[in-house]
């Protein structure tokens, strides 16, 4: 199987984002974002996906945290495209819940080539450095977008934004591992392409 990388450098006049993303290489990753509660939400996803992934990234955040959140999801997903590749052989459909004492988030994820995000509900109360569930969809859009990926989530049950964001990130990084698994030699669509 050859080598399931990506690597993105996009640069605005608000961001300077780097993604690197491998697939295959177990937890190893080095998040530098500038903002604290971000890199501990990229932590996550590597961590509970099991992913390769390196983020060297800036923003505006003198600002707002928004457009590093939302480009660092556009880079992500860029990224990630390009390493999941023709999508031969991946398992494509996967979802995780995670439980953080009294937040329930529930992740399901679709490799289909069709981007779409459902986040419901909209909001949770308050925010960590900043950083609030809006932010969080706004990175998740930027990701299903430029991954190509239908992406649904849910809180089951809800409490502060940090325990919300955070359960959300690990069940994402959960399901996206568990969808990327090859555990065949075909396409995983009975289109033929996807």
């Amino acid at each position: 199987m050859s080598a399931r990388r990506g690597e993105v450098h996009r640069v605005t006049r608000e961001t300077d984002v780097f993604v690197a993303v491998d697939l295959d290489a177990g937890a190893d990753g080095r998040p530098d974002t500038g903002h604290g509660f971000l890199d501990h939400l990229v932590d996550q996803l590597v961590r509970h996906g099991r992913l390769g992934l390196e983020v060297r990234a800036r923003g505006d955040l003198h600002i707002d945290v928004h457009h590093l959140a939302e480009d660092l999801g556009i880079t992500l997903g860029q990224a990630f495209a390009m390493a999941v590749g023709d999508a031969v052989g991946i398992e494509r459909y996967a979802d995780a819940f995670v439980p953080m004492d009294e937040t329930l988030a529930h992740v399901v994820v679709d490799l289909c080539g069709r981007p779409f995000l459902a986040f419901d509900p909209a909001a949770v109360p308050g925010n960590v450095g900043g950083f609030d569930t809006y932010h969080l969809r706004e990175f998740l859009r930027g990701f299903a977008n430029h991954a190509r990926a239908t992406i649904h989530v849910r809180w089951l049950a809800t409490g502060d934004a940090h325990h919300g964001c955070e359960a959300v990130v690990k069940a994402l990084a959960r399901a996206l591992h568990a969808a990327t698994r090859v555990t065949t030699d075909t396409l995983p669509s009975t289109k033929g392409t996807l």
